[in-house]
Order: structure tokens, then sequence, then C-alpha cells
């Protein structure tokens, strides 16, 4: 095992391009410099754009490991503040979409409705209809799954969730259309027991 080697004195404060540079080749260190210096305003527009603290973290690391792949695209300004900022922002949007989606595909796979009141009784009735429907998700073949997710939870048209699976698109309706109604039958079934 060899040891690792920071390309970057880490002791000298280097540019937000210099670091972006470095960490498009994989130094762990210049990631490291840029995360400490940038990671608590990102948190900060990530929260304010989710209007929470509960997944801001989340969004603010996923960002920064997804660094290494998407430095080469920096356009060189000395600060990356805008740039990263830009980044979290359309992620923590991404993802606040794709939960109105999840939440829009359960109302209308199990019947409950959209608007609840914050009643005890209400969180404990939509986190067993949530255990229900990832039971009955878990059940389906990965196939049909895939699709599912691809479509319903992350939004991917037809025809980009056929290109991402490499089959056609009737393929993709067909194992949609059944993994919906599978759903459905599964999550009612639960409701019964």
């Amino acid at each position: 095992m060899t040891n690792y080697r920071p390309a970057l004195a880490p002791e000298v404060q280097h540019t937000d391009d210099v670091l972006l540079r470095a960490i498009s080749r994989g130094d762990l260190a210049a990631l490291g410099q840029l995360y400490d210096r940038h990671a608590r305003s990102m948190w900060m527009a990530a929260e304010r754009t989710l209007g929470s603290q509960s997944d801001a973290g989340d969004i603010v690391h996923a960002v920064f490991l997804k660094l290494p792949k998407i430095a080469l695209s920096y356009d060189g300004r000395a600060d990356a503040r805008a740039w990263l900022a830009g980044i979290v922002v359309r992620v923590a949007l991404r993802q606040r979409r794709g939960l109105g989606r999840f939440v829009k595909m359960l109302s209308r796979l199990t019947s409950i409705p959209s608007e609840r009141s914050a009643t005890p009784e209400a969180v404990a009735s939509v986190r067993q209809e949530l255990d229900r429907f990832q039971t009955a998700l878990d059940a389906l073949s990965p196939k049909k799954r895939a699709v599912f997710v691809l479509i319903e939870l992350e939004g991917l048209t037809t025809d980009e969730a056929s290109r991402a699976l490499g089959i056609p698109p009737g393929t993709i309706r067909t194992r949609l259309h059944h993994a919906r109604q599978e759903l459905h039958d599964s999550v009612m079934r639960g409701r019964e027991a």
C-alpha cells in the first residue's frame, strides 16, 4: 500500500481554481481545503432552498463527493462560492421535486390524501403507509423496480429511462404499468391485513 501524498502543499492557502484543478486529479487534501472553506455557506444555501435543516447536510456532502467528476467544468474564477452554490441549489431543488413526485405517486397508489394534518395519528398513519409502500417496492422484481424508480421517483421520461436502461420505450411502459399495479395491489393487501 502506498502512502497518499497531496499534490498541493496543505499548509498553503490556494485559490479555489487551483484547488478544483487538483481535485479533478484526485487530490483529497485539496477537496478537504475547499470543503472547509465553503461547506458552511453551502449548507446554508441548501437549508434555505429546502426550507429545512433536515437534508441540507446530505445535499452538501453529495455535492462535494461529486466534485472530482465535475471539477473540470469550473470556469476558473478565483472564488468558487457562486459556482458551488448553484450546484447545491440545483441538487436541493431536484431532491425537493423528487420528494413531491414521491408523495403524489404514493397518494395515487394508496389513496392517501396529499394534505394531512400534523396530528400524531396522521403521522402514524402516513408512516404505516410508507412502510407498506417500501415493503411493496422491495418485493418488485429488479427490472420493474428500476423502471419505477427512474420514472416515478427520479422524474425521467420514458425515453430517458429507455436510454438509461438500454431497453425499448415499449418495454419501459409495460414494466411501469405492471410495477404500478403490483404496488397498488400490495399496498391495498397490506391495509387489509
